[in-house]
């Protein structure tokens, strides 16, 4: 039996290659609201960013999100982001050691 392709996407800021459950996803909906979906369901256009706090200031920095998402992001929405980029880390960390320890 083949083994299961897993999908690669890359980080917006640091422009590394990595699986797709390894990074943590930015949505613009189609009712134009910027948030961070930890499951990689919600329906939109979605960029991707390192569980990094270093990667979300390079992307915040340089308006790689803004390219991603095709889309104008601003300051305010950039400053929620962050407080809730930081809220999910810890979560979006257990949830990938908890990955690692399947394998």
């Amino acid at each position: 039996m083949k083994p299961r392709k897993i999908p690669q996407r890359k980080c917006v800021a640091c422009q590394q290659m990595m699986g797709k459950k390894e990074l943590i996803r930015v949505v613009k909906t189609p009712d134009d609201q910027i948030l961070i979906d930890l499951t990689g369901k919600k329906s939109g256009r979605g960029a991707y960013l390192c569980g990094k706090q270093s990667c979300f200031k390079l992307a915040k920095k340089s308006k790689a999100l803004d390219r991603a998402l095709k889309h104008g992001v601003s300051a305010e929405i950039y400053d929620q982001l962050e407080r809730d980029f930081v809220k999910v880390e810890d979560e979006f960390l257990a949830a990938k050691e908890a990955m690692d320890d399947d394998e």
